[in-house]
């Protein structure tokens, strides 16, 4: 696949980080920011970690600075995986104590522009150094902040009866810009675990009508970007805002395949779970 980030691909990415990060800020203005969005976060603490993942994103841009506090979060920055995500979010979130939703909704709208004005005129696929010494494209930043906004809309939306929709080529751009994109430049230790790495190869085609077909290869514990003529173990045909939801824990893995909209088909399909264990996602 393309290692280049087509132009009217980009300036659909930027369009929808705008628009859905307006949708976000509104709701959260909206909404009782007491009310539980998650089992943990309420409606004021899901914004505010929208904000600070908003926030460390600005850090990894050229031009960009970190405006949160915290002594130790650069470290805890670099050293974090896809399991100790959590506790980033929880130093975070415990240095940016502001829950006022107009106040929180008021710097989610600084903190998108401020993203949109230091990657405007960036090559999109220039690498930027990112969670857990990895390196993401600029592409791939707008990316994961547009997903964080979708998949935490949802959230809040889900629990206070508000309308949300996560349009189905906005959730494909996780995939496209950011999952491959950080796997083809370096995922550093964001993807290491405890336990030693399976052995041998599993290679899982993604497919679906708002991406470019990617076979990624799972090998001794490696993830790597396979060639498109390389054969492969399961085909993944998904609706991305499905796959999403699914992969961050918002819907089941049988519901996900009892809708229709993840096909999980192959020669070898019962090796997807054992690849998901290692391309996995924090919940």
């Amino acid at each position: 696949m393309t290692t280049i980030v087509p132009s009217d691909q980009w300036l659909a990415v930027r369009r929808s980080v705008k628009q859905t990060g307006d949708r976000f800020a509104d709701l959260v203005a909206a909404c009782d920011p007491r009310a539980k969005a998650t089992r943990d976060w309420t409606v004021a603490d899901t914004a505010a970690h929208v904000a600070t993942v908003a926030a460390l994103h600005i850090s990894c841009l050229p031009g960009g600075s970190l405006s949160l506090d915290g002594p130790d979060l650069a470290h805890r920055v670099q050293i974090t995986t896809v399991d100790t995500v959590s506790a980033l979010n929880d130093y975070a979130m415990g240095h940016f104590t502001e829950r006022d939703p107009l106040v929180l909704a008021d710097r989610l709208r600084s903190e998108i522009g401020r993203l949109l004005e230091l990657s405007d005129g960036v090559d999109p696929d220039a690498a930027v150094p990112w969670l857990g010494e990895s390196r993401v494209p600029v592409a791939g930043i707008l990316a994961h902040i547009l997903n964080e906004l979708s998949i935490h809309g949802h959230d809040i939306a889900r629990t206070t009866g508000s309308p949300w929709t996560i349009p189905p080529p906005d959730a494909a751009t996780f995939l496209e810009f950011f999952l491959v994109g950080v796997i083809r430049h370096g995922y550093g230790r964001l993807l290491d675990r405890d336990d030693r790495p399976r052995p041998g190869r599993i290679a899982v085609r993604f497919q679906s009508r708002y991406t470019t077909p990617v076979t990624l290869a799972l090998t001794d514990g490696v993830v790597s970007i396979a060639g498109d003529a390389e054969p492969f173990d399961v085909k993944v045909s998904f609706d991305p805002t499905v796959l999403n939801l699914m992969m961050f824990g918002r819907m089941s893995k049988a519901r996900a395949v009892l809708t229709g909209k993840v096909v999980v088909t192959g020669r070898r399909p019962w090796r997807l779970p054992a690849f998901l264990q290692t391309l996995r996602m924090p919940s």
